[in-house]
């Protein structure tokens, strides 16, 4: 399916979602998702483990933007959860940068 029906045509979420945005699923394990969409239905089941927003693009492959709108759509419906980043002076927290790359020098 094209990403452009998936979202209604919508190329940017309701609210601000940032890639590194952390998303867990709201709900159980072996809730009945006949009547939500097979994207949403991926989406929860994928964010049983917290995921980021970049993550679930990625696993899903189904590209970031549309990513963004499905996650920020379904928040708002309450079938996850969003954890933004805490960002001081729009700027990223240090101890989190350093997190990163010494992360990414273990890999």
């Amino acid at each position: 399916m094209r990403p452009y029906a998936v979202t209604g045509g919508r190329t940017a979420p309701k609210v601000k979602l940032a890639m590194e945005a952390l998303v867990s699923s709201a709900t159980a394990e072996h809730r009945e998702f006949s009547h939500i969409t097979p994207e949403y239905k991926a989406i929860s089941q994928l964010c049983l483990q917290v995921r980021s927003v970049a993550e679930v693009s990625a696993l899903l492959r189904i590209p970031l933007g549309v990513v963004r709108v499905l996650i920020a759509d379904m928040a708002a419906e309450g079938l996850v959860r969003v954890h933004q980043p805490q960002l001081e002076a729009g700027r990223p927290d240090v101890n989190l940068l350093e997190r990163v790359l010494s992360g990414l020098r273990r890999l």
